[in-house]
């Protein structure tokens, strides 16, 4: 009977010791154990496996995924960051710029820029095309040029009551439909998704004027594409008491947990530890700088269960999210200078 149940032990739970960690490979593979079939059997694999979605909003979701191996679980993180198409600014056409920022510079924050538009209802742009069309590209102008306050007080140091447009947020930011794209989408659906986002600081006399053409793309192309801010799983937690934790162990033992994890509940007149949800653990092994208290509790992780979360800076999941990238990095926002605008 030990040995059975240290079998399944390695066969389904990932041990968290003091000083490492066992059962770490997978090894249910055809013929590794006596007595299982680990054949590949698709009616056994549909049983088994399963998605609970736990929490969902407009900029998260947590959601499980039962009954796969790691590599599956991976390629699904991989999928998320790298092969949903979004809607991010392709080419800048520049009419004047002022301000401090580099033209180049200017146009790599504006590709960073999340819009809310589902891609879903474009197509990809055919390469080599130069003009976009309503089936394959939005547009965006940006115009803004900062003034001096008339009213702002003489003694007043304060760039927000001094100058008038001296910031510029994705709210200056204004949706040019092409085609019938007025007709297909109503008022408000095309837009930056937040409309705080600075893109840039000026001073009176400085002036942005420039049209932003929005294409389909995914992660692989580039990262400005990619619809998540972070995607990652862990494995859920499994934390089992290996004997009664009763008194003042009790309160401790909570206390080396995440909150929640352990509940202590009153129990005939003392205090008794129970395993309450231990999903919400992240695992920092307390619990093992308690000579006492190390012995009577078992840190494990569920090896076929996934918990993802995926967290998005976009409003609905078929809008395009920001990523961050250095400002060194390659942009990949063609840049292209007209003339200026006549006044």
């Amino acid at each position: 009977m030990a040995a059975s149940q240290a079998v399944e032990e390695m066969r389904g739970r990932v041990v968290l010791g003091e000083f490492g960690v066992r059962n770490v490979h997978t090894t249910d593979f055809p013929g590794n154990y006596s007595g299982y079939d680990d054949a590949w059997d698709q009616d056994r694999f549909e049983k088994n496996f399963r998605v609970d979605v736990v929490h969902m909003d407009e900029n998260s979701l947590e959601f499980d995924m039962v009954g796969i191996d790691a590599a599956i679980a991976n390629a699904f993180r991989r999928i998320l960051l790298a092969e949903v198409p979004t809607m991010a600014v392709e080419k800048v056409l520049v009419y004047n710029n002022t301000s401090i920022v580099q033209d180049e510079i200017l146009a790599h924050r504006l590709g960073l820029i999340p819009i809310h538009a589902d891609p879903r209802l474009f197509e990809y742009r055919n390469q080599g095309d130069e003009d976009g069309t309503e089936i394959d590209t939005l547009q965006f102008r940006l115009q803004v040029r900062c003034t001096r306050n008339p009213h702002a007080a003489k003694d007043s140091s304060d760039p927000n009551e001094l100058y008038v447009n001296h910031k510029v947020y994705t709210r200056h930011m204004t949706w040019i439909p092409l085609g019938n794209q007025a007709d297909l989408f109503p008022e408000g659906t095309i837009r930056p998704v937040h409309d705080d986002i600075l893109i840039a600081q000026l001073r009176p006399g400085q002036e942005i004027d420039l049209l932003m053409h929005c294409v389909k793309g995914i992660g692989k192309d580039h990262a400005k594409f990619s619809p998540v801010a972070t995607a990652s799983y862990r494995l859920l937690p499994d934390i089992t008491l290996l004997e009664p934790v009763e008194g003042e162990a009790a309160e401790e033992l909570s206390r080396c947990f995440s909150p929640g994890v352990i509940e202590v509940q009153e129990v005939q007149g003392k205090k008794v530890a129970r395993v309450a949800n231990p999903r919400l653990d992240t695992f920092s092994r307390e619990i093992f700088r308690h000579e006492k208290l190390k012995k009577v509790v078992r840190l494990a992780r569920v090896r076929d269960h996934y918990i993802y979360g995926v967290l998005l800076s976009c409003s609905g999941w078929s809008a395009v999210a920001q990523s961050w990238l250095p400002a060194t990095s390659t942009s990949w926002v063609q840049v292209i200078h007209l003339p200026q605008r006549p006044k």
